[in-house]
């Protein structure tokens, strides 16, 4: 019965039975009379002892798993759609999710070979450590070609690359990546709260939200986007730079006995003032109860590369002075 031709209502465009609608979307029969059920979808034209369907059916599946694809429940997908049949419009909602699920960088993401990667790893090919990069989200498998990977973050690898070229071993790196990832989450958590507070709120009041109101709040959001990162890069760049030159200090004091013969011990910790306007910087992006827990961890990596810098400052004087004797 698929096909186009006039209803007996007069009113023309395709008609499927439940088995083509379900072919023709993706979904299953079962699926549709789920949806059926819980007023998600229209209700079909009754003819004999079959159910019809249009292409206002088959645009309303395709809308629902669009929905669900961006991670939207079933109750607030049947909110949205029963705000667009009452004619309130769906096209700033639709708008909003849309720019909340766009990119949030400029950085592309690339693709790579089982073969590059072990070149980029000194040759070394380890399946657990390619297995621990999948699963991180680092490297995604791309179906039909088992030796190739989509690479989401390739300043991320890149990073990978160097750790490693310096010395790091893989699963310290994936560790590494690991926890810095649940520090950032906070951070984002963070501000995603401080901005629907004192932002975002009025124009999310409603639900679903008018749709005046989520084009208004989809052009914040642009605006907004950029505001996490340069808080954090200004921020931590700051709390790095204090701490980590108190550390490398206290580090190259170390050298300096066991240099002249004397016995070295672990330098005493002196405490370093933040600015406050750093600690309320770094409080409102993770928190109060994990500041601290964040700046040391933050100046712990800081020291980290400070340290191999020097390493390799005084090895580049060496040579030199090699070069001139």
């Amino acid at each position: 019965m698929s096909g186009a031709g006039p209803s007996p209502a007069g009113r023309t465009g395709a008609e499927y039975r439940i088995e083509d609608l379900a072919h023709a979307s993706g979904a299953t029969v079962r699926t549709i009379r789920a949806y059926q059920d819980r007023g998600l979808l229209p209700t079909p034209e009754r003819r004999g002892r079959a159910n019809v369907y249009r292409d206002t059916h088959l645009a309303r599946l395709r809308q629902i798993a669009d929905l669900l694809d961006r991670g939207y429940t079933l109750a607030s997908i049947k909110e949205l759609l029963e705000a667009w049949d009452t004619g309130r419009g769906l096209g700033g909602v639709l708008g909003l999710v849309a720019e909340v699920h766009g990119p949030w960088t400029d950085e592309r993401a690339d693709r790579i070979t089982r073969a590059e990667l072990e070149v980029k790893f000194g040759g070394t090919s380890d399946d657990r450590a390619v297995a621990e990069a999948v699963d991180l989200g680092v490297l995604e498998p791309i179906p039909g070609r088992e030796d190739e990977f989509l690479v989401p973050s390739p300043q991320e690898l890149a990073v990978a690359v160097e750790l490693y070229a310096a010395g790091v071993p893989l699963s310290a790196i994936s560790g590494h990546l690991r926890e810095l990832r649940g520090q950032v989450e906070q951070i984002a958590s963070r501000f995603l709260e401080f901005t629907t507070e004192h932002v975002f709120a009025r124009y999310l009041g409603h639900r679903p939200p008018t749709d005046a109101d989520a084009a208004e709040a989809a052009s914040m959001v642009r605006r907004l986007r950029p505001l996490a990162q340069q808080t954090v890069d200004a921020e931590l760049a700051r709390a790095m730079r204090t701490f980590a030159t108190r550390h490398l200090e206290h580090h190259l004091t170390a050298e300096e006995p066991f240099a002249s013969g004397r016995v070295a011990h672990p330098p005493v910790p002196v405490p370093v003032a933040l600015p406050p306007s750093t600690i309320t910087a770094v409080e409102r992006l993770v928190g109060r109860e994990h500041a601290a827990a964040f700046v040391t961890a933050a100046t712990e990596r800081e020291v980290q590369a400070r340290t191999l810098d020097a390493l390799a400052s005084s090895h580049a004087k060496v040579d030199q002075i090699d070069q001139i004797d």
